[in-house]
């Protein structure tokens, strides 16, 4: 089998994997992974559920399977109807519908990735609650999250106070809050000219101005989570590659994040983090921003189709592992590797097919 074939056949045993595996829940709301050693979902995220919403519209415009549109309408119809805060039109961390959820946080990017899922069911469907949620979001926070660094992470509901930080990069404010920023572009494009114009700029700013010390010096195993993180912000920057030091810092990145990924992956290697970095460097290719090492791109097509579970178990068969120690698999099959992974997989065949679309709003 060629390796073009190798990856249409993914992404058809990813679609499945969403449609079948359980892994999105009769609510529609989607668990952040399943546990393979547990055999159980973990909770359901409304992060997730955003992203697979996205990753469900972008699987349906491919391959026409109707099962794709309506799993995605129901993800949409969950977020809207049982996942919201109502009071401030933010999107809580976790939902449980018997009380078990984490804290109660709401995070400025998972907002936003919930912001960009719905507006690209508003362009699939037409149905304007979806555009009306997502702009009522996308409000929120640009009013409730600016602080004088850059955006807040969380902040506690139902009160909205800022939550504390700690030593996680998640609860701290940094560039890769500028893919959490496209949100706000998404909403220009729908028809809110203007309205975020100064958000987008301040985001922009931000992080052009602090990526530098996101990621640690040293290649430790904990580095490969910021490069996850970091990976963010190199898709941010692909919505302004008009600006010379956008491009620029973009290029960089890319060195940056392949000479750290291929440092660490011994110890600990994570799928999305390859998948992203594929995506980055398609991208950045097809914009003229940095050349497509041809024979290395090859290589990491095969690493990432690796981590697709291949078990006859319908649960995990089709989805895309979080990560491996040390060699060995970690017990995690996730919704957000395998929508990055199943991209970036799709991506690159159409690139060799002359067919690839450098498109940011793509981008999953």
């Amino acid at each position: 089998m060629s390796l073009e074939a190798a990856c249409l056949r993914a992404r058809q045993a990813a679609a499945q994997w969403f449609l079948e595996s359980g892994i999105q829940e009769p609510s529609g709301g989607v668990a952040r992974y399943y546990r393979t050693d547990l055999q159980a979902n973990y909770r359901v995220s409304t992060e997730i559920t955003g992203y697979v919403a996205s990753t469900l519209v972008w699987l349906f415009r491919l391959c026409g399977d109707e099962r794709l549109r309506e799993a995605a309408t129901r993800a949409g119809n969950f977020l809207l109807l049982r996942a919201r805060d109502p009071a401030s039109g933010v999107f809580p961390f976790e939902y449980a519908s018997d009380g078990d959820s984490a804290e109660p946080l709401t995070y400025f990017f998972d907002n936003a990735i919930v912001v960009r899922g719905l507006t690209s069911l508003w362009r699939l469907t037409g149905r304007q609650e979806f555009l009306e949620a997502a702009h009522r979001c996308g409000l929120a926070m640009a009013r409730l999250f600016p602080a004088e660094d850059g955006f807040r992470a969380a902040l506690v509901l139902p009160g909205l106070e800022p939550a504390p930080a700690d030593e996680r990069w998640s609860r701290n404010p940094g560039c890769y809050h500028l893919k959490a920023a496209l949100a706000w572009l998404e909403l220009e494009l729908a028809g809110f000219v203007g309205e975020f114009e100064d958000a987008w700029r301040r985001a922009l700013e931000y992080a052009l101005a602090t990526h530098a010390r996101f990621l640690p010096p040293d290649a430790g195993p904990a580095a490969m989570d910021r490069l996850h993180a970091y990976l963010y912000f190199l898709e941010g920057l692909l919505a302004c590659t008009e600006r010379a030091d956008c491009r620029r810092v973009l290029g960089e990145g890319i060195e940056r994040v392949t000479d750290l990924l291929e440092r660490i992956a011994p110890a600990f290697e994570r799928g999305d983090v390859r998948a992203q970095l594929l995506r980055v460097k398609l991208y950045a290719d097809a914009l003229g921003v940095r050349k497509l090492d041809e024979q290395e791109a090859e290589r990491q097509v095969q690493r990432i189709l690796d981590y697709q579970a291949q078990e006859a178990d319908r649960r995990v068969r089709g989805g895309f592992r979080f990560g491996r120690r040390a060699g060995a698999w970690m017990p995690f099959v996730n919704p957000y590797t395998t929508a990055f992974a199943v991209q970036a997989l799709e991506m690159w065949r159409l690139r060799r097919t002359g067919c690839f679309q450098p498109r940011w709003q793509e981008l999953i």
